[in-house]
């Protein structure tokens, strides 16, 4: 990388920083927990917005494989998630009023508290509807995961979306709170993607599964990144540039490669299609707080079928982790 462009992406990465530090003032805090953080803790933070029915699972799910603590700021829901997260022992609540679009879709808020509260810690950026897998995670919790990375020298761990739907309408078995989701939407596609390399930040662009299948067929430059970059042996200097596809140093983009052989990575299973969808994508189609004037959920709706059947006779059945290393969506690299 030429001296000038490194200069512009540090002069960018403090531009993103300073925004943070200036959308402090949009979050309210309801409870603080913090004070429980242990030096060694390995941190949660996510923005939400009208998720009880997803949240209880969520919090056991990251509990069962070893976090610690979750930082969460609940944008103005009004199905009482934010009153049942205070309650919760090991969660910190942050709430807000103001609009999730201005805030670069969350990024702001989070970039600020993860540079208030993160610094030193093993930083899990995650959506309710997104469930980490690893390698060994039946059998080897997170913090062994974030023991080898830090034991490699290794600050960033990479994961790809896999889009999850159930065999039949989205619809017709209705999804019950604090039960697992991918009993209803175990689903999965194995092969359709693209890979690209992004040339100025050096993440990977992947895209296509079902959603660019069902929603973005025309239009398959469109269709969401699945890219991603959620666990981050973070620093206050750090931070996110969109959503958790990329951030800056750019170096914490390269997850992919290291000296010509594959490094370790994970799956986000992506619980979006639940029962729940149509509400959702109402709802959101009236906010238009979503990127690109919510073009994802716009392409949705002029699908044409508010209960769509997603499921094809190329589609995989979830079983394990070892079933996505042997598919290519995954890789334990070199560990062990």
């Amino acid at each position: 990388m030429g001296a000038w462009r490194s200069y512009r992406l540090r002069l960018q990465r403090k531009k993103w920083l300073v925004r943070a530090f200036r959308k402090r003032r949009e979050l309210r805090c309801v409870v603080d927990r913090t004070a429980q953080i242990r030096p060694d803790g390995i941190l949660v933070f996510s923005t939400f917005r009208n998720e009880d029915v997803r949240l209880p699972y969520f919090l056991d799910y990251y509990r069962g494989l070893g976090v610690d603590h979750f930082i969460l700021v609940d944008n103005d829901s009004t199905d009482g998630a934010g009153a049942w997260l205070a309650d919760q022992p090991d969660v910190t609540l942050f709430h807000t009023t103001a609009s999730y679009k201005r805030a670069r879709f969350g990024v702001d808020w989070l970039n600020h508290l993860q540079r208030r509260y993160a610094h030193g810690h093993w930083a899990l950026v995650v959506d309710p509807d997104e469930l980490l897998v690893y390698p060994f995670c039946d059998t080897r919790p997170l913090r062994a995961l974030t023991d080898w990375l830090d034991a490699s020298s290794i600050r960033s761990f990479g994961a790809m979306l896999l889009d999850m739907y159930p065999k039949g309408r989205i619809g017709d078995v209705p999804y019950i709170r604090g039960t697992d989701p991918l009993q209803v939407a175990g689903w999965f596609d194995s092969g359709n993607y693209t890979i690209k390399r992004n040339p100025k930040f050096g993440n990977l662009w992947i895209q296509g599964g079902v959603r660019m299948r069902s929603f973005f067929a025309d239009a398959p430059g469109k269709a969401p990144s699945l890219n991603k970059v959620p666990l981050v042996k973070w620093d206050r200097r750090y931070a996110y540039v969109n959503s958790t596809h990329m951030l800056l140093p750019q170096g914490l983009n390269l997850v992919y490669d290291e000296w010509g052989g594959e490094m370790a990575s994970g799956v986000l299973l992506h619980t979006k299609f639940l029962s729940t969808f149509t509400e959702k994508v109402r709802e959101e189609l009236d906010r238009r707080q979503h990127f690109a004037n919510s073009r994802e959920y716009r392409a949705y709706a002029e699908a044409g079928d508010a209960n769509p059947d997603l499921w094809c006779k190329w589609s995989e059945r979830y079983i394990n982790w070892r079933q996505l290393e042997i598919l290519g969506l995954l890789s334990k690299g070199n560990w062990a």
